[in-house]
Protein backbone atom coordinates (compact mmCIF):
# COMPACT_ATOMS: atom_id res chain seq x y z
CA UNK A 1 0.00 0.00 0.00
CA UNK A 2 2.95 2.74 0.96
CA UNK A 3 2.89 5.97 2.01
CA UNK A 4 -0.33 6.76 0.09
CA UNK A 5 -2.79 4.59 -0.08
CA UNK A 6 -5.03 4.83 -3.24
CA UNK A 7 -7.74 6.67 -1.75
CA UNK A 8 -6.32 8.94 0.32
CA UNK A 9 -2.77 11.07 0.21
CA UNK A 10 -1.37 11.33 3.63
CA UNK A 11 0.89 14.05 4.66
CA UNK A 12 1.11 13.52 8.44
CA UNK A 13 4.81 12.33 8.86
CA UNK A 14 5.77 15.59 7.38
CA UNK A 15 3.07 17.68 9.43
CA UNK A 16 4.27 15.93 12.45
CA UNK A 17 8.13 16.35 12.24
CA UNK A 18 8.02 19.94 11.24
CA UNK A 19 6.04 20.75 14.65
CA UNK A 20 8.82 19.12 16.22
CA UNK A 21 6.87 16.13 17.70
CA UNK A 22 7.68 12.22 17.85
CA UNK A 23 5.21 9.60 16.59
CA UNK A 24 5.48 9.09 20.81
CA UNK A 25 4.47 12.36 21.52
CA UNK A 26 1.86 12.91 19.07
CA UNK A 27 0.03 9.38 20.18
CA UNK A 28 -0.39 10.49 23.41
CA UNK A 29 -2.18 13.66 23.00
CA UNK A 30 -4.09 12.03 20.27
CA UNK A 31 -4.93 9.17 23.07
CA UNK A 32 -3.90 6.59 20.39
CA UNK A 33 -0.97 4.14 20.57
CA UNK A 34 2.93 4.76 18.98
CA UNK A 35 1.91 2.08 16.56
CA UNK A 36 -1.51 3.49 15.53
CA UNK A 37 0.41 7.14 14.34
CA UNK A 38 2.91 4.97 12.21
CA UNK A 39 0.29 2.33 10.61
CA UNK A 40 -1.30 6.15 9.62
CA UNK A 41 1.71 7.42 8.54
CA UNK A 42 2.44 4.43 6.13
CA UNK A 43 -1.10 4.28 4.95
CA UNK A 44 -1.70 0.94 6.58
CA UNK A 45 -4.62 2.51 8.76
CA UNK A 46 -6.88 5.19 7.45
CA UNK A 47 -7.80 7.50 10.85
CA UNK A 48 -11.33 8.13 12.06
CA UNK A 49 -12.49 11.47 11.53
CA UNK A 50 -12.55 12.13 15.28
CA UNK A 51 -8.85 10.30 15.14
CA UNK A 52 -7.97 12.80 12.42
CA UNK A 53 -9.43 15.86 14.40
CA UNK A 54 -7.51 15.31 17.24
CA UNK A 55 -4.17 14.67 15.47
CA UNK A 56 -4.65 18.33 13.24
CA UNK A 57 -5.86 19.86 16.66
CA UNK A 58 -2.25 19.12 18.04
CA UNK A 59 0.11 19.67 15.13
CA UNK A 60 -2.21 23.22 14.52
CA UNK A 61 -3.07 22.26 11.38
CA UNK A 62 -6.16 21.58 9.07
CA UNK A 63 -7.44 17.74 8.60
CA UNK A 64 -6.88 18.74 4.72
CA UNK A 65 -3.44 19.58 5.69
CA UNK A 66 -2.57 15.93 6.68
CA UNK A 67 -5.31 14.14 4.07
CA UNK A 68 -6.69 14.89 1.12
CA UNK A 69 -8.50 12.86 -1.40
CA UNK A 70 -6.04 12.64 -5.08
CA UNK A 71 -7.07 14.94 -7.87
CA UNK A 72 -9.79 13.09 -10.08
CA UNK A 73 -8.72 12.68 -13.94
CA UNK A 74 -11.24 13.13 -16.66
CA UNK A 75 -11.45 10.58 -19.51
Amino acid sequence: MGKNHEKLLNNLEEYRKSAGLTQQELSISAEVSRKSINAIENGIYIPSTVLALKIAKTINCRVEDLFQLPAVRNT
